[in-house]
């Protein structure tokens, strides 16, 4: 049976959802600079998708109202960030985003699929020294078929660009994230081609180090779906705060996002929580 067109861009979709699990390298090390490994640094540090800085971050999102059953979603991220420093000028940072989604029967008489997603492995080439103010990367995005059944998304490879350009002022830190998927051969059944950007406004409260307001929708167009069902854009805030636990610096946040144009079986609301353990340098 053909899986719904839904199920490939909304796994797709959420997928990148780890795109608001940020770490980052890069305040720049200069004379009277705090230090990095305060919980104010690593706020911004987190909110940063390139970086010279290893993470192992978790992600969960509960979908709801999800499917032609408005059923609940929920798939749970596993986001490794693993950097190289390729000398003195450039970084290499590398993010894989491993999904393992309960996805909710979509008929009568479905029961509900347990298993893994495709896999997207992203590697940013980015400068060791902002640019200007502007924090940049650029490099492929890779999907690979590591899908556990049909429902849970598509069995072909796929592959685009990827980029991000960001900056920090005071407290504040914005940008955005931008890739395009398309998938290599298939058919009208399992191909793909997903646009997703996520624009993001973070705010670090000054006199609560490490808290900070989020921002980040996780913006995407199926360019293969119909007219009128191919955007999904939400709108949403998060709370986060980065604290010890025996020396460990850990992220943790918390948000809801609705999704205010959707097609017609995508979940009208996403819950958002996220452990990240860090490990800065």
């Amino acid at each position: 049976m053909r899986p719904p067109a839904f199920r490939i861009a909304t796994t797709i979709a959420t997928t990148m959802a780890c795109l608001g699990t940020f770490s980052l390298a890069a305040l720049a090390q200069t004379p009277g600079a705090e230090d990095p490994n305060s919980p104010a640094a690593l706020a911004r540090a987190v909110q940063n998708p390139v970086a010279n800085m290893s993470s192992l971050p978790f992600q969960n999102n509960t979908n709801l109202d999800a499917g032609p059953r408005k059923h609940t979603q929920n798939i749970l991220n596993i986001q490794p960030v693993v950097p190289f420093s390729l000398n003195a000028d450039w970084n290499l940072i590398t993010r894989t985003i491993l999904p393992v989604i309960s996805q909710p029967g979509m008929m009568p008489g479905q029961g509900t699929t347990f298993g893994l997603g495709a896999t997207q492995v992203s590697a940013f080439l980015s400068p060791a020294r902002p640019t200007d103010g502007v924090i940049w990367g650029a490099g492929p995005v890779v999907q690979a078929p590591t899908t556990t059944d049909q429902a849970l998304g598509s069995n072909i490879w796929g592959a685009g660009p990827s980029a991000v350009a960001l900056t920090m002022r005071g407290p504040w830190v914005i940008g955005a994230l931008a890739n395009n998927i398309w998938s290599f051969g298939g058919n009208r059944y399992n191909s793909y081609n997903v646009f997703t950007t996520q624009p993001f406004i973070n705010y670090n409260f000054p006199h609560s180090p490490g808290t900070y307001l989020s921002s980040s929708p996780i913006i995407t167009a199926n360019w293969m779906a119909r007219s009128g069902q191919q955007w999904t854009v939400p709108v949403g805030l998060a709370l986060g705060q980065v604290f010890r636990v025996s020396g460990q610096a850990v992220n943790a946040q918390i948000g809801a996002y609705y999704n205010v144009i959707r097609p017609d079986d995508v979940a009208t609301w996403q819950i958002r929580a996220q452990i990240s353990f860090l490990f800065p340098r």
